[in-house]
């Protein structure tokens, strides 16, 4: 039995992705992306609904999204500045209602790990939401997105990124996702998830499906993440 006060731990930084994990900001983007698709997408087939096309793509970024729906429907691509003009009046409902996930700052203040921000968002907003929600000093500007590092999740460069930041290897990063996209970047990455299904946005099977998609444990509220990380790193010695 390796004696834990003195063996070193094998998580010692933590993770987050932004969107819907910092920031309550998924259930925003899917009503604004429902109000703004259905004039575009009148005719569905029979059974298909546009939250059910919308909902397990949430965590990626707008364009394959979009590109992925069109496919899945057989329909010709939406021309690039449609899909621009669909982002920013986004990235604008987001803004104008821009509120923290209830708990997490004092969630994450009561974790005594360095810490970082892994988004698909770009580093301006992300930086601007952290201010404004007060978490800033939590992460010492360490942001990383696909504007800075050349890669979307799912691909695992903003995680990677980060841990190469912090000095540290992949598999000492804990992270915190909410999203299927995002916890197969991480998993891909060589990082253990803990995955976040208590946002405005949560579909049912949600909890399923991010572990399959490889999240070590899925909680539902930001109270219950300090204990959560205690019990992880308790069992997660070297």
């Amino acid at each position: 039995m390796p004696d834990t006060a003195t063996t070193p731990l094998r998580f010692t930084h933590l993770i987050s992705d932004c969107d819907g994990v910092l920031i309550d900001s998924e259930a925003v983007a899917l009503q604004a992306l429902l109000e703004l698709l259905a004039p575009r997408l009148p005719n569905l087939p029979q059974g298909v609904t546009l939250q059910g096309l919308i909902e397990p793509r949430l965590g990626q970024r707008l364009v394959p999204l979009m590109q992925d729906i069109y496919k899945e429907l057989g329909l010709p691509q939406l021309p690039a500045d449609e899909i621009m003009a669909i982002g920013n009046a986004v990235d604008a409902a987001c803004d104008a209602q821009l509120r923290a996930v209830p708990g997490v700052a004092q969630a994450l203040a009561a974790i005594p790990l360095p810490k970082a921000v892994a988004s698909n968002s770009v580093s301006a907003r992300v930086l601007s939401a952290l201010e404004r929600t007060g978490m800033a000093p939590l992460f010492h500007q360490r942001v990383f997105t696909p504007d800075l590092v050349g890669h979307a999740k799912p691909h695992p460069g903003v995680y990677l990124a980060a841990a190469s930041a912090f000095g540290v290897p992949p598999g000492q990063c804990l992270v915190l996702e909410d999203s299927v996209t995002g916890v197969t970047a991480a998993v891909a990455a060589g990082m253990t998830v803990l995955g976040f299904i208590g946002g405005g946005h949560i579909a049912a099977g949600q909890e399923a499906r991010l572990k399959a998609a490889g999240a070590h444990a899925v909680f539902n509220d930001m109270a219950k993440l300090p204990a959560l990380v205690a019990a992880v790193l308790d069992t997660a010695t070297v």
